[in-house]
């Protein structure tokens, strides 16, 4: 029997709110079955069964506000349940030994015990999303290191992102059971430790007959552990930020409950830097008065390293892989607007008073779900050995978003059979998700077809890379008032935006690409012409 420990994966998660259970207490599982559905401050995330067994009981209801390191759930596994019969005879072979209170073996025996249970190994967590194994980036941590709760001792990369882990608890590390580039499987240990409230009660008994002998070690050693003991509380990301500044989290005020220091309060720290140069006068003015001109010359060549993680690594990662493994095709056209603005203008209000934002990009998704139902193809997937194509039923256009954590793409599912402030309403929806970096994972999935508008920055032409396992992505320049002539001859303003495609040559070539983006064009160019094709 055993309690599932919610895990903290960093990012500065803290807590998760139990969204929904997906078993019962007494429900048999099996391993990486779902168990229950939490909501982190950054997405959905479905937590599997470590193992199979029997659930025993559930610690939180729906709703809840569930805690990393507390328990989510407890589980018996198969051979806990099956030994339970022999688990009770041992006890009662050992009651008459037990009973002899002047019998002084059991107590060596559980002593020894304890010294050998006291070593926990770190399971890897599987947090769900298919991810079965990761590589261990860089250990933070060696072999004998003393560590406090919730301090990173390991990088790893998943196929998602980045991830530090972090201790659950203080203690030693006592062994690390992968080196750097390895590949770590979910549900191995990671690491071990031994936790620091069981290994206290050695050391006294240890240490004092050494005492007198090394009067000055232990004196030197005993304030470095009491500082070690106090720990102010603060998130991994916080803690993070800190050391990135070359910060003491001792020198910064938290805010926070039980003076938990926030990102806020470093960030406020950093703004207020004047404070801190003349607590500092002393071993600052020591340093540079040998070596002023070298240090000026160091200043001139200092270089800020930041390590590239999260959904930046993901991106950066996903996007050489398109690159070089995907031959773009670029296709550029212009598109006149200003008949799709007017109309939008006419029907803003209208979608006001229903609670909807209409923007164009709800114009731009519908247009392109009609163009793909002539087109199949820009709507499609190529297999592993370019043998296939698969023609998707439903057309999931994704939007690339520059949110809080990083660059996203969550899409609108079914575009095709959505009405017009079906897709504002989405649009709206993962736009304001993506920004304050709370997509789900389901958002993200699934997309066939992605629009990103750089425009919005200011840019016209661009040179989109594929988001695969898609096979197009267009990229909206900005809108632009431009002469153009019209039936007559005569010089007129038109808005008129640039659009970028690029398509996977291996399947799109230059006409097929051209002759679609001639169709979605008639359709913007023509909103009203939409209303005969819309089913």
């Amino acid at each position: 029997m055993s309690d599932f420990i919610l895990p903290d994966i960093g990012e500065g998660i803290v807590e998760c709110e139990l969204v929904k259970w997906l078993v019962s207490e007494g429900d048999l599982i099996e391993e990486d079955q779902p168990v229950a559905e939490v909501m982190t401050d950054k997405a959905l995330v479905e937590i599997p069964a470590p193992y199979k067994g029997r659930v025993t009981r559930l610690y939180h209801k729906e709703g809840d506000i569930a805690k990393v390191h507390a328990p989510l759930f407890e589980l018996v596994g198969e051979d806990d349940d099956s030994g339970a019969s022999a688990a009770q005879s041992k006890p009662e072979a050992k009651e008459p030994s037990a009973g002899e209170e002047p019998s002084a073996s059991p107590k060596p025996d559980t002593a020894a015990n304890q010294g050998n249970d006291a070593t926990e190994d770190f399971i890897l967590p599987d947090i769900g999303e298919g991810i079965v194994e990761c590589e261990v980036v860089e250990w933070r941590v060696a072999e004998g290191d003393e560590i406090e709760e919730d301090q990173p001792v390991v990088d790893v990369m998943t196929d998602k992102a980045m991830v530090e882990i972090t201790a659950p608890k203080a203690g030693r590390v006592t062994k690390l059971y992968h080196q750097q580039q390895e590949m770590a499987q979910v549900h191995s240990p990671l690491f071990a430790f031994i936790p620091r409230e069981r290994d206290e009660p050695v050391e006294p008994k240890a240490k004092p007959s050494q005492a007198p002998a090394q009067d000055s070690a232990p004196a030197a050693a005993q304030p470095a552990a009491a500082q070690n003991r106090q720990r102010i509380p603060a998130s991994p990301a916080v803690r993070r930020l800190v050391r990135e500044h070359s910060l003491n989290l001792a020198d910064i005020s938290g805010s926070g409950k039980d003076g938990r220091v926030l990102k806020a309060d470093v960030l406020a720290h950093l703004d207020t830097p004047a404070t801190k140069p003349e607590s500092q006068a002393p071993s600052a003015d020591a340093k540079p008065a040998p070596t002023s001109g070298r240090r000026q010359a160091a200043g001139e060549q200092e270089v800020r390293v930041e390590p590239i993680k999260g959904m930046k690594a993901a991106m950066a990662r996903n996007m050489v892989t398109s690159a070089t493994t995907i031959p773009h095709f670029i296709y550029s056209e212009d598109i006149d607007v200003t008949d799709l603005l007017a109309l939008r203008e006419k029907l803003k209000v209208e979608a006001e008073a229903k609670g909807s934002r209409l923007t164009l990009m709800p114009f731009f998704m519908k247009a392109m779900a009609l163009a793909v139902q002539e087109f199949p193809v820009l709507n499609s997937r190529i297999n592993d050995d370019v043998s296939e194509i698969h023609y998707l039923s439903q057309c999931n256009i994704g939007m690339a978003v520059d949110g809080k954590a990083g660059l996203m793409v969550p899409n609108v599912k079914g575009v095709e059979s959505l009405t017009m402030l079906g897709v504002a309403d989405e649009v709206a929806r993962l736009t304001e998700a993506a920004r304050s970096g709370r997509v789900s994972q389901e958002d993200l999935k699934g997309g066939t077809i992605t629009i990103s508008n750089i425009g919005a920055l200011g840019g016209t032409y661009a040179s989109p890379i594929i988001n695969a396992p898609e096979v197009a992505i267009v990229a909206l320049g900005r809108t632009q008032k431009l002469p153009r002539f019209d039936a007559n001859g005569q010089v007129v303003e038109r808005a008129i935006m640039t659009v970028s495609w690029a398509g996977d040559h291996r399947i799109i070539d230059g006409g097929t690409i051209a002759r679609f983006c001639n169709r979605w064009k008639s359709y913007l160019e023509s909103p009203q012409s939409m209303l005969l094709h819309m089913g």
